[in-house]
């Protein structure tokens, strides 16, 4: 409740200096010519548009918007006051539009509205600010001097756009402000820089005629739609192989949340461990889709009700190999499919499908195999009851440096320590594979 109040007092604070920006902007505003008044109704159109179809990458659980290029070049072109006008209007009207279709109507729906037009009022006055600073009111790009000016306002722009956004989610989320706001910027970087580019070339073509900056913004309008359309293809390809593997653990007579539950354990063991966003993210990936090669497991094998003869288990150890070769073809899994197909790999090498041992398995693959391990040993079986956490705790301490990476079985056990007593109601997971498959 606290960190809610925190969080209300530092939406105020920003309402009220972005209603303060916007007040001292209208006061001192002026178009140039009819020119610029066509470009200010262009770039807020554009904003607009930009920001209601915005593309939201799944992965990162966070949308990137071509606004951003928008925002910048309204500094740079129209300066200041008129960004400031520029950007509160089109923030206000997209947002407006996004809540049409949305739940969030009530009080909640509002404050995120006052938050997010306020924040990017203040992010543009700041980057307005500091071009003023050099006695700029506006950036035309002629001297080399010029363009370290302008990636000195998008650099502005980046971290106080950044800092808002990761500032109240540090507070309504008790994370380190700094940690975020570091991982944000390295996720994110690559993304917008290509956007400063696309305003440091508005600005260029400014310098030649107002209309040649609308020549710009078609090509800029493609490229925002053909990102969003492959970011759509990629989460597609992904949701169509998390609901294969789902049905895969139906077919296996599991609950149909096994390769769920497996991906959630490994992406707490990886938190656990310190490990970078951008690696917890791969482990949530590939866990979710680590055993879908069992497509290819006949079911005489795969639902054999006893142990499985040497033959069989051949076949049985083929399935890691063929769910990597399924998902090698797709990029979102390009970086995961090595660290999938040794999976079942152990850390004495005593594994499969290549015998890997030690560190030569990769990370992700270990970390993967603890969480499946775990998820094997607290199930029901047809041929035993599931363990208690107690006596699973004691298992997974045995298999260090036997199955299981030391350090990531140190992890494993001091997450399951965080974990209650025991689990409210038991899973029941007939399945012929002992904890090895």
């Amino acid at each position: 409740m606290r960190r809610m109040s925190v969080a209300y007092v530092y939406v105020a604070a920003l309402a009220v200096s972005a209603l303060l920006s916007l007040a001292h902007s209208v006061t001192h505003c002026a178009f140039a010519g009819g020119g610029t008044v066509s470009l200010f109704v262009a770039f807020v159109i554009l904003a607009v548009l930009a920001e209601v179809y915005a593309t939201r990458v799944p992965a990162y659980k966070w949308e990137i918007s071509s606004s951003i290029a928008i925002c910048l070049a309204s500094v740079f072109i129209l300066g200041p006051y008129l960004a400031v006008i520029s950007v509160f209007l089109s923030s206000l009207i997209s947002e407006l539009l996004l809540r049409l279709n949305s739940e969030k109507r009530g009080s909640s729906g509002v404050i995120q509205i006052v938050f997010n037009v306020s924040q990017l009022v203040i992010t543009v006055t700041l980057a307005g600010l500091f071009l003023k600073a050099f006695n700029r009111e506006t950036l035309q790009l002629i001297h080399p001097a010029d363009i370290g000016l302008a990636v000195a306002v998008f650099a502005i722009y980046l971290v106080s756009n950044l800092s808002f956004v990761t500032g109240v989610i540090a507070i309504t989320e008790n994370k380190s402000f700094l940690q975020s706001l570091g991982r944000s910027i390295r996720q994110f970087f690559m993304q917008y820089l290509a956007l400063c580019v696309s305003a440091l070339l508005l600005t260029s073509l400014y310098t030649i005629s107002v209309w040649h900056v609308f020549l710009a913004l078609f090509p800029l309008t493609l490229v925002h739609i053909s990102f969003r359309g492959y970011v759509k293809l990629q989460t597609e390809a992904r949701n169509t192989f998390e609901r294969i593997s789902q049905l895969l653990d139906a077919r296996d007579h599991y609950t149909a949340v096994h390769s769920v539950e497996v991906a959630e354990l490994a992406v707490r063991i990886g938190q656990e461990m310190g490990l970078s966003q951008r690696e917890i993210e791969q482990i949530d990936v590939g866990a979710r889709v680590h055993d879908i090669g069992k497509v290819a497991i006949p079911d005489s094998i795969l639902l054999k009700p006893g142990k499985l003869t040497e033959e069989e288990w051949v076949t049985m150890r083929e399935h890691p190999v063929t769910s990597a070769e399924l998902i090698a073809g797709i990029e979102i899994y390009a970086s995961v499919s090595e660290a999938v197909r040794h999976e079942h790999e152990r850390w004495n090498g005593t594994g499969y499908p290549d015998g890997l041992k030690g560190e030569q398995i990769p990370l992700i693959s270990r970390i993967i195999a603890a969480a499946d391990i775990y998820n094997a040993l607290t199930t029901d079986r047809p041929y035993r009851k599931a363990f208690s956490l107690e006596k699973t705790r004691q298992m997974i301490e045995d298999m260090t440096e036997i199955d299981l990476d030391p350090d990531v079985a140190s992890a494993l056990i001091r997450v399951i320590d965080a974990m209650p007593a025991e689990p409210a109601v038991p899973r029941i997971i007939p399945t012929p594979e002992s904890v090895e498959a």
